[in-house]
């Protein structure tokens, strides 16, 4: 009996799942292009991370992209209200934390997740690009593993933006000297990801990005093998030019 409920709610479980996938499929498909912002939900309003988010997120509506947050307050606040402000279509994917996550109100649509990992393909799925503000663990995640998904060419290779320099430079440099340094990740790995305070050089790397996803999807997607192959013949050539 015992084996049998827990049979039963390992299946519920896979029920549940399914049917976030569902949803945020069903919800989320007219959205694009669209750019998820991350940050902090412990950013205040009206510092400077938090109006640089907002500042952001308006140009990307005028340029007629969707805003994509985590739905709750700080800089996905931020994000969402820029988005409104801009006249652009405003997203949250909303997850229920004990002690910060509460939705603000500047979403045009708003989604509840139970789960982090379906929460996270949506961010990446409809997405052309993350911009990625000072923020926490949670902010770390999405941006280390965008980097991991397009490092192995699981996605399409897309615009990744850090802003707040003064924030990242210390990791940044940590990245450039003791990562390449050991020969844990490759010199032109670092290339994946750009800095910038410079909304309007975030916006121009989040388009030229866009254009090359196009040309990227206009051809067949290239099989983990060939991409490896692509990979090593890079290394030689680097290894060569040396």
């Amino acid at each position: 009996m015992a084996t049998r409920d827990f049979d039963s709610r390992e299946m519920w479980t896979v029920f549940k799942v399914m049917a976030e996938f569902v949803e945020g499929f069903e919800e989320l498909r007219d959205i694009r292009p669209a750019v998820s912002i991350f940050g902090s939900a412990r950013t205040v309003r009206g510092t400077k991370y938090y109006d640089l988010a907002m500042t952001v997120a308006q140009k990307l509506a005028e340029a007629g992209y969707s805003t994509i947050t985590g739905g709750g307050p700080g800089i996905m606040e931020a994000g969402n209200r820029g988005a409104k402000k801009g006249g652009g279509r405003s997203v949250g994917l909303n997850i229920e934390l004990p002690m910060e996550q509460k939705g603000n109100r500047w979403q045009d649509l708003s989604l509840e997740f139970d789960y982090f990992f379906v929460r996270k393909v949506m961010f990446v799925r409809y997405a052309s690009g993350f911009i990625i503000l000072p923020g926490g663990f949670g902010t770390m995640d999405e941006f280390f593993e965008s980097l991991t998904l397009i490092q192995t060419h699981k996605i399409y290779h897309f615009p990744v933006v850090l802003m707040g320099r003064d924030y990242w430079r210390g990791l940044y440099r940590w990245m450039k000297t003791k990562m390449i340094g050991e020969g844990t990740i490759g010199e032109n790995d670092l290339d994946l990801l750009t800095l910038t305070d410079d909304p309007d050089r975030a916006i121009e790397v989040i388009k030229r990005g866009a254009t090359m996803q196009e040309e990227a999807a206009a051809g067949p997607m290239p099989s983990a093998k060939t991409a490896m192959a692509a990979e090593k013949k890079q290394r030689r050539r680097r290894r060569k030019a040396r």
